[in-house]
């Protein structure tokens, strides 16, 4: 059973939907237990990190996170759910993370040619062999919706990049963590195939 982190925030059916759609079965929950429990756990997000780290104290699942990471199960970071892993973030202020991967999540520069938020497809690229990326294409367009991007202190961690601006870090892979700034459960075959793939992955 696959376990998705429900903290009050975040696009939790349409994720819960995807993995339906490929055959996994997923649960939305808060329960620690649940959690513990679970094969694999995804932790999604959309809003702002401030809040959801406030959540997620407020809904005691610091710890449940850091020990699912701890126990070497498969996990899942999307979007919001990738910055959360990281030290701090300079949204709104900064604000700490959970610490879990070393670095910053920063703001886009303006920029009069690109907007902020980078949202809409946009290219992936491969920069290391992660299971989760089997039978997907290199360079395949993903969707994004974010203004920040995270900026890890190793940068060998990079699973993916992407151009919007600049090169950024789109997804990473450390151990048995991967996430990514774009949402699988919105980039319809390539993401599907992705979600499969973590389903799978041991």
């Amino acid at each position: 059973m696959i376990a998705i982190i429900d903290y009050g925030m975040g696009n939790l059916r349409s994720v819960s939907k995807a993995f339906e759609a490929v055959g996994h079965q997923a649960i939305v929950t808060r329960d620690a237990a649940s959690i513990k429990n679970a094969s694999h756990v995804v932790l999604p997000g959309v809003g702002a990190f401030g809040d959801c780290m406030a959540n997620l104290e407020r809904y005691g699942l610091i710890e449940p996170i850091k020990a699912t990471i701890q126990s070497g199960k498969p996990f899942l970071g999307i979007c919001l759910g990738l910055q959360l892993l990281f030290t701090e973030s300079e949204e709104f202020g900064t604000h700490k993370g959970l610490g879990i991967i070393s670095g910053r999540v920063r703001r886009f520069a303006t920029d009069q040619a690109l907007k902020v938020p980078h949202m809409g497809w946009n290219q992936v690229n491969v920069q290391r062999k992660c299971p989760l990326f089997e039978g997907i294409a290199n360079g395949s367009n993903w969707y994004f919706v974010h203004s920040y991007f995270v900026d890890p202190t190793d940068r060998q961690i990079a699973a993916t990049t992407t151009t919007y601006s600049i090169p950024f870090v789109s997804s990473i892979w450390k151990d048995n963590i991967v996430a990514c700034q774009f949402h699988p459960e919105k980039s319809q075959a390539v993401g599907l195939r992705l979600i499969k793939n973590f389903g799978g992955w041991k």
